[in-house]
Protein backbone atom coordinates (compact mmCIF):
# COMPACT_ATOMS: atom_id res chain seq x y z
CA UNK A 1 0.00 0.00 0.00
CA UNK A 2 1.09 3.69 -1.03
CA UNK A 3 1.74 5.75 2.10
CA UNK A 4 0.43 9.52 1.89
CA UNK A 5 1.18 12.93 2.75
CA UNK A 6 -1.65 14.95 3.22
CA UNK A 7 -2.80 18.60 3.23
CA UNK A 8 -6.32 20.38 2.90
CA UNK A 9 -9.57 19.31 3.59
CA UNK A 10 -10.84 15.95 3.45
CA UNK A 11 -13.76 17.47 1.93
CA UNK A 12 -12.22 19.15 -0.81
CA UNK A 13 -14.25 18.72 -3.99
CA UNK A 14 -10.98 18.18 -6.10
CA UNK A 15 -7.51 16.63 -5.20
CA UNK A 16 -4.70 16.28 -6.73
CA UNK A 17 -2.14 13.77 -6.26
CA UNK A 18 1.80 14.72 -6.70
CA UNK A 19 5.05 12.79 -7.04
CA UNK A 20 8.24 13.90 -6.69
CA UNK A 21 11.52 14.14 -8.80
CA UNK A 22 14.57 12.17 -9.24
CA UNK A 23 16.62 13.20 -6.20
CA UNK A 24 14.47 14.46 -3.62
CA UNK A 25 11.72 12.86 -1.46
CA UNK A 26 8.28 14.15 -0.74
CA UNK A 27 9.06 16.04 1.88
CA UNK A 28 11.52 18.57 0.42
CA UNK A 29 11.10 22.26 0.60
CA UNK A 30 9.77 22.61 -3.19
CA UNK A 31 7.31 19.44 -2.50
CA UNK A 32 6.05 21.37 1.00
CA UNK A 33 5.85 24.38 -0.64
CA UNK A 34 3.60 23.59 -3.52
CA UNK A 35 1.80 21.19 -1.35
CA UNK A 36 0.53 23.47 1.19
CA UNK A 37 -0.03 26.43 -1.17
CA UNK A 38 -2.52 24.28 -2.89
CA UNK A 39 -4.24 23.36 -0.02
CA UNK A 40 -4.63 26.38 1.43
CA UNK A 41 -6.84 27.25 -1.52
CA UNK A 42 -9.38 23.99 -0.69
CA UNK A 43 -7.76 21.38 -2.92
CA UNK A 44 -7.05 17.64 -1.29
CA UNK A 45 -3.58 17.49 -2.20
CA UNK A 46 -1.70 13.50 -1.96
CA UNK A 47 1.83 13.48 -1.57
CA UNK A 48 3.75 9.84 -2.29
CA UNK A 49 7.09 8.48 -3.08
CA UNK A 50 7.99 5.88 -5.79
CA UNK A 51 9.49 2.40 -4.40
CA UNK A 52 13.23 3.57 -4.93
CA UNK A 53 12.93 6.45 -2.62
CA UNK A 54 10.91 4.47 0.02
CA UNK A 55 14.00 1.87 0.10
CA UNK A 56 16.05 5.38 0.85
CA UNK A 57 14.11 6.65 3.41
CA UNK A 58 14.33 3.08 5.29
CA UNK A 59 18.19 2.69 4.52
CA UNK A 60 19.62 5.98 3.60
CA UNK A 61 21.55 4.94 0.65
CA UNK A 62 20.92 6.83 -2.32
CA UNK A 63 19.75 5.27 -5.81
CA UNK A 64 18.90 5.82 -9.21
CA UNK A 65 14.77 5.70 -10.08
CA UNK A 66 14.05 2.66 -10.83
CA UNK A 67 12.87 2.07 -14.63
CA UNK A 68 10.02 3.20 -16.01
CA UNK A 69 7.75 -0.14 -15.82
CA UNK A 70 7.73 0.10 -12.27
CA UNK A 71 7.56 3.81 -12.03
CA UNK A 72 4.16 3.46 -14.28
CA UNK A 73 3.06 0.93 -12.50
CA UNK A 74 3.41 2.40 -9.21
CA UNK A 75 1.49 5.83 -10.59
CA UNK A 76 -1.18 3.70 -11.64
CA UNK A 77 -1.60 1.69 -8.00
CA UNK A 78 -1.08 5.09 -6.29
CA UNK A 79 -4.29 6.65 -8.66
CA UNK A 80 -6.51 3.63 -7.80
CA UNK A 81 -5.86 3.71 -4.42
CA UNK A 82 -6.97 7.55 -3.78
CA UNK A 83 -9.75 6.93 -6.68
CA UNK A 84 -11.23 4.02 -3.87
CA UNK A 85 -10.61 6.25 -0.56
CA UNK A 86 -13.26 8.62 -1.76
CA UNK A 87 -12.24 11.26 -4.55
CA UNK A 88 -13.85 10.79 -7.98
CA UNK A 89 -11.61 10.73 -11.11
CA UNK A 90 -13.61 13.36 -13.07
CA UNK A 91 -12.28 15.78 -10.07
CA UNK A 92 -8.51 13.84 -9.59
CA UNK A 93 -5.45 15.33 -11.11
CA UNK A 94 -2.16 13.97 -11.19
CA UNK A 95 1.10 15.14 -11.49
CA UNK A 96 4.45 16.40 -9.81
CA UNK A 97 7.88 17.25 -9.78
CA UNK A 98 10.25 16.68 -13.03
CA UNK A 99 9.95 12.56 -13.02
CA UNK A 100 7.09 12.41 -10.71
CA UNK A 101 5.36 14.99 -13.67
CA UNK A 102 6.61 13.21 -16.41
CA UNK A 103 5.99 9.63 -15.59
CA UNK A 104 2.52 11.12 -14.78
CA UNK A 105 2.16 12.11 -18.17
CA UNK A 106 2.25 8.88 -19.55
CA UNK A 107 -0.62 7.33 -17.76
CA UNK A 108 -2.64 9.96 -17.37
CA UNK A 109 -4.69 9.40 -20.89
CA UNK A 110 -5.41 5.55 -19.72
CA UNK A 111 -5.92 6.69 -16.10
CA UNK A 112 -9.40 8.62 -16.94
CA UNK A 113 -8.45 11.36 -14.27
CA UNK A 114 -9.51 15.35 -14.97
CA UNK A 115 -5.94 17.04 -15.43
CA UNK A 116 -2.52 16.58 -15.13
CA UNK A 117 0.28 19.21 -13.63
CA UNK A 118 3.90 19.11 -14.56
CA UNK A 119 6.29 21.15 -12.61
CA UNK A 120 9.32 21.51 -14.25
CA UNK A 121 8.36 19.06 -16.95
CA UNK A 122 12.03 17.04 -18.01
CA UNK A 123 11.81 17.97 -22.22
CA UNK A 124 15.47 16.40 -22.01
CA UNK A 125 18.49 15.49 -20.12
CA UNK A 126 20.59 17.98 -18.84
CA UNK A 127 22.99 19.05 -21.57
CA UNK A 128 21.40 17.03 -24.43
CA UNK A 129 18.67 18.86 -25.98
CA UNK A 130 18.95 16.55 -28.99
CA UNK A 131 17.80 14.09 -26.91
CA UNK A 132 13.73 15.00 -26.18
CA UNK A 133 11.42 13.07 -23.94
CA UNK A 134 8.35 14.56 -26.05
CA UNK A 135 6.79 12.11 -28.34
CA UNK A 136 3.87 10.73 -26.44
CA UNK A 137 3.05 14.40 -25.52
CA UNK A 138 2.40 15.12 -29.21
CA UNK A 139 -1.14 12.63 -28.92
CA UNK A 140 -1.67 13.39 -25.31
CA UNK A 141 -5.91 14.21 -24.59
CA UNK A 142 -5.60 14.97 -20.59
CA UNK A 143 -5.87 18.47 -19.99
CA UNK A 144 -2.37 19.34 -19.23
CA UNK A 145 -0.30 22.31 -17.29
CA UNK A 146 3.19 22.71 -17.39
CA UNK A 147 4.84 25.24 -14.81
CA UNK A 148 8.27 25.85 -16.34
CA UNK A 149 11.03 28.20 -15.56
CA UNK A 150 12.10 30.24 -18.35
CA UNK A 151 15.51 29.11 -18.07
CA UNK A 152 15.11 25.22 -16.80
CA UNK A 153 18.40 23.47 -17.87
CA UNK A 154 16.06 20.54 -19.17
CA UNK A 155 13.54 22.43 -21.28
CA UNK A 156 13.97 26.08 -21.66
CA UNK A 157 11.82 28.67 -23.36
CA UNK A 158 13.83 28.76 -26.56
CA UNK A 159 13.68 24.46 -26.82
CA UNK A 160 10.01 24.10 -25.66
CA UNK A 161 9.18 26.59 -28.78
CA UNK A 162 10.05 24.19 -31.50
CA UNK A 163 8.21 21.24 -29.99
CA UNK A 164 5.09 19.77 -31.82
CA UNK A 165 2.99 19.69 -28.31
CA UNK A 166 -0.82 18.01 -28.09
CA UNK A 167 -3.73 21.68 -27.70
CA UNK A 168 -4.31 19.92 -24.88
CA UNK A 169 -1.27 21.54 -22.86
CA UNK A 170 -0.99 24.76 -21.60
CA UNK A 171 2.70 25.89 -20.82
CA UNK A 172 2.92 28.67 -17.85
CA UNK A 173 6.55 30.34 -17.58
CA UNK A 174 8.30 31.45 -14.78
CA UNK A 175 10.52 34.44 -15.45
CA UNK A 176 14.14 33.20 -15.10
CA UNK A 177 13.63 30.30 -13.46
CA UNK A 178 15.43 27.32 -13.23
CA UNK A 179 13.99 23.77 -12.98
CA UNK A 180 13.05 24.00 -9.10
CA UNK A 181 12.05 27.57 -10.25
CA UNK A 182 14.95 29.57 -8.62
CA UNK A 183 15.85 32.92 -11.00
CA UNK A 184 19.04 34.77 -10.72
CA UNK A 185 19.50 38.02 -8.76
CA UNK A 186 19.46 40.19 -11.85
CA UNK A 187 16.03 39.47 -12.93
CA UNK A 188 14.32 40.86 -10.28
CA UNK A 189 12.46 38.28 -9.18
CA UNK A 190 12.98 35.90 -6.24
CA UNK A 191 12.36 32.10 -6.06
CA UNK A 192 9.28 32.33 -3.59
CA UNK A 193 7.98 34.94 -6.11
CA UNK A 194 8.58 32.41 -8.91
CA UNK A 195 6.76 29.38 -6.26
CA UNK A 196 3.81 31.40 -5.42
CA UNK A 197 2.55 32.40 -9.08
CA UNK A 198 3.28 28.68 -9.76
CA UNK A 199 1.09 27.86 -7.39
CA UNK A 200 -1.31 30.17 -8.33
CA UNK A 201 -1.66 28.63 -11.40
CA UNK A 202 -2.04 25.18 -10.47
CA UNK A 203 -4.82 26.33 -8.33
CA UNK A 204 -6.30 28.06 -11.30
CA UNK A 205 -5.57 25.59 -13.64
CA UNK A 206 -7.90 22.80 -11.20
CA UNK A 207 -10.09 24.88 -10.18
CA UNK A 208 -10.91 25.56 -14.05
CA UNK A 209 -9.63 29.13 -14.58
Amino acid sequence: MTEFMFDGPAEAQHGIILAHGAGAPMDNPFMIAFAEGIAAAGIRVARFEFSYMCRRREDGRRRPPDRAPALIECWQTTVEQVVQMGLPRENLFIGGKSLGGRIASMIADDAGVAGLVCLGYPFHPSGKPERTRVDHLQFLRTPTLVVQGERDSLGTLEDVEDYALSPAIRLHWLTDGDHSFKPRKVSGRTEQQNWEEGIAAVVGFVNGR
